[in-house]
């Protein structure tokens, strides 16, 4: 077993390299997930914590919003490796006080690693950082809360603050956040969305007139095929993994499309099964497409082309002409456009050969029911929202909408990403949910869009943003073009995070700077009304319980929903009319005027009562597409594909398998074969011999943006990798800094991460920086 490093020490870049793994998960998960939870908590935590994530009366997983089973096909184990550490990582018996933060200036912790930022522990009281302070120092709730509110009440707009969360949020909390940011009088919600799957709510909005996706597990369970494009489930969520695993003993089939051969998505070891811990496991992908980085778009065109020509070849065989007729619009156009598309701009951008595509074009004629995967490898883009309308063309040519076993299936990666949008957290949100709103509460909601997260790092740069609360997450690690985020950050008056651990954005302070610390997933949550719970809604539109079971951290932390109450209450005053006590008091008071504004949520308390939940209506299953025009739209998609000038590459940054969002656990990557250290670059082999760059070797990370910035990141070893040519990857938070803030995907406005054109320069030596 490798060691987890003390936490007061920084680890050191000692970079080992063995060969990328060929299976994922397996006897080694068990066993790196228990050794990383008994480095944080006591035996009897981590124990209470595994036997309750997951489980119908316990808490949900803090890590992916990977759907459950019904309750009775649960195990009692019911969770990833990664999800394990997740829990525990939360679970730590590390606490971080007063006394440390008077070790530690905000400048010393302003150099530390996000690693070890994380790995002092839990927060346990408030902090303030004042004007001109070096150190936070202890503040009550009433004054930090006080403190804040009578910054948001002396702003000359509303608009002038920004109210930021991340998927972590639970149901009741969102919906309270909006609430109070609509009753305050502005729409600036940005959220974590908005960085990562805001291409796919774009798309399908437009498409099939609903933001998330249309398949339950069970669809999973019995597809007969299912494409998973630019996704790494092992390490994202490997639960995926069993459902794949699921797909395949059924007789269904997988094709994964990915520039980096995935270990998860090659052979799975069930560590639950006996064939996963002495056998070989299960072969995951039928076909594994190397694609270059940003082909995805003329993939999916060049299939839409072959099935046009299989049904010119063979008319009424291949297209489901009753769904294309009855259910959707713009057949015509689309297929004009679809049948120009030109091979050798299909091998150009994908890499791939006419042989290889036309061997899934057959399973594709094999295939009754079709599911497509994807997660950021496509959303993060410039022509992201593009490459998902044409998934979904290809869907719909065959009548694969709407049916069991067929769909659209955007997974989405942190817990409560689907359900915090649900409940509003959207600086777009539809007239219809503001006018409920109002109703509900008396008041009229204001109607012009707020700032998203590109927007509102805009605004803060240009000292139109002056207040920024973030309720859950790690902003500045999250966002792109780290150098321009921090300074923005910077120029607040007033910077505060509602958070359970140290991280980088507590370091990056507006004049005045607050740590607001809160309850985990995984704590016990006692108000006024007794024992709460609260609610989330996973990838697939489950929504269920989530109660904790541990004692809190510390006495001093406040709920998430206690804190956004008592800061509305504080801010707002009784006008606009609404219980915030009340609801503080009793989660299901909430749930209750959710019923009221959401739709699909009513009698809301008694539903979610029962073991497992529910799950929401969805429109497609029922035949119904809420489009401008009622049916589902085909579009007309102009090929397009990354252009890399030569001596350069087009880099995507991922996680490392010991990461969680931006939160590193370890300094590895053990599928990758990547040990002991994080500025690593991977690239292929044909692409270090033509750029002169030798294996191993120091290079600078240098993007290459038209507004003339250089944006560098520096000191990355380089290693040769199985990547696609003409393609790089590196690991983020530590390469955000190369994404231009400007570099956006089209229409979404999604951080074009995947996509980042760099070159690698030579590293000069320490003493020459």
């Amino acid at each position: 077993m490798s060691t987890i490093e003390d936490p007061a020490e920084d680890p050191i870049d000692d970079l080992s390299v063995t060969p990328p793994k060929t299976w994922a998960t397996g006897v080694p998960a068990v066993t790196h997930a228990l050794e990383y939870s008994l480095s944080q908590t006591s035996v009897r935590r981590t124990a209470l914590t595994l036997l309750n994530i997951n489980q119908a009366k316990g808490f949900d997983c803090p890590g992916c919003a990977w759907p459950e089973p019904a309750p009775g096909k649960r195990s009692l184990n019911e969770y990833c490796e990664n999800g394990a550490k997740h829990i525990n990582d939360e679970a730590t018996s590390r606490r971080v006080t007063a006394d440390f933060f008077r070790a530690h200036s905000v400048a010393d912790l302003g150099r530390r690693s996000d690693y070890w930022l994380n790995q002092q522990g839990r927060l346990t009281e408030p902090m303030v950082k004042l004007p001109g302070a070096n150190h936070y120092e202890p503040i009550g709730w009433d004054e930090a809360l006080d403190l804040l509110a009578q910054e948001l009440r002396a702003l000359d707009s509303p608009d002038e603050a920004l109210f930021y969360t991340s998927g972590r949020l639970n149901n009741e909390a969102a919906f309270l956040l909006q609430l109070f940011a609509r009753a305050y009088g502005t729409n600036n919600l940005p959220d974590c969305s908005n960085m990562c799957h805001e291409s796919s709510g774009c798309a399908l909005q437009e498409t099939l007139g609903i933001g998330k996706g249309s398949v339950t597990l069970d669809d999973i369970h019995h597809a007969d095929l299912i494409f998973v494009v630019g996704q790494n489930p092992g390490t994202n969520h490997p639960r995926m993994l069993s459902a794949l695993e699921e797909t395949k003993r059924n007789g269904g089939k997988v094709i994964a499309v990915n520039t980096l051969p995935e270990a998860g998505l090659i052979r799975f070891k069930h560590p639950q099964k006996a064939r996963g811990v002495v056998g070989r496991g299960t072969p995951i992908a039928d076909q594994f497409l190397h694609i270059r980085a940003g082909g995805d778009l003329a993939l999916f065109q060049a299939l839409n082309r072959l099935l046009l020509e299989a049904e010119e070849a063979a008319p009424g065989t291949v297209l489901d002409h009753d769904f294309v007729r009855t259910h959707s619009t713009g057949f015509a156009e689309f297929a004009e456009h679809a049948r120009k598309i030109s091979w050798d701009d299909v091998l150009a951008a994908t890499g791939l050969p006419r042989e290889e595509i036309e061997r899934v074009h057959e399973q594709v004629l094999a295939s009754k029911g079709i599911i497509v995967c994807w997660a950021m490898g496509l959303t993060q883009h410039k022509h992201g929202v593009p490459s998902i309308r044409e998934i979904v063309n290809f869907l719909m040519l065959r009548g694969n909408i709407g049916r069991p076993g067929a769909g659209v299936c955007p997974v989405r990666g942190h817990s409560n990403v689907q359900g915090d949008r649900t409940m509003g957290v959207w600086e777009r949100m539809p007239q219809k949910f503001l006018d409920a709103l109002g109703r509900e509460f008396g008041f009229r909601a204001p109607t012009r869009h707020g700032l998203d997260s590109v927007n509102g790092i805009r605004a803060m740069r240009d000292g139109k943003a002056k207040v920024f609360l973030g309720v859950a997450g790690n902003f500045v690690r999250a966002t792109p073009d780290s150098d321009v985020t921090e300074g923005a950050m910077r120029r607040c008056r007033l910077t505060a995070h509602i958070s359970t651990k140290l991280n980088r954005s507590h370091t990056v302070c507006g004049d005045t700077a607050l740590i607001l610390p809160t309850l985990g997933r995984s704590d016990r949550d006692v108000q006024a009304g007794g024992v709460q719970f609260y609610t989330v809604e996973d990838s697939m539109s489950e929504v269920h319980a989530s109660r904790g079971k541990l004692p809190p951290a510390s006495p001093h932390l406040l709920s998430e929903v206690a804190l956004i109450a008592r800061l509305a209450r504080k801010t707002l005053g009784a006008d606009p009319a609404i219980p915030w006590e009340e609801f503080e008091a009793d989660y299901g008071t909430i749930r209750d005027r959710i019923a009221r504004v959401v739709p699909g949520f009513e009698d809301f308390n008694a539903r979610v009562a029962e073991p497992g939940g529910f799950r929401l209506p969805n429109p497609v299953n029922q035949g119904v597409f809420p489009t401008p025009s009622g049916k589902a739209v085909f579009t007309r998609n102009d090929f397009t594909m990354p252009h890399i000038p030569e001596g350069h590459l087009l880099l995507q940054t991922l996680r490392s398998h010991d990461q969680w969002n931006t939160v590193p656990y370890a300094m590895n990557d053990r599928y990758r074969g990547i040990h002991n250290a994080r500025r690593v670059v991977l690239v292929n082999p044909a692409d270090l011999d033509a750029l002169g760059v030798a294996d191993r070797g120091l290079v600078d990370l240098v993007s290459v943006w038209h507004d003339g910035v250089e944006r560098r990141a520096e000191g990355f070893v380089v290693v040769s990798y199985p990547t696609t040519r003409g393609s790089a990857a590196a690991y983020y938070p530590e390469t955000n800094v190369l994404v231009p803030l400007d570099s956006v995907a089209d229409i979404s406005n999604t951080p074009t991460s995947k996509g980042v054109l760099i070159r690698l320069a030579p590293a000069p030596s320490p003493a020459d920086r």
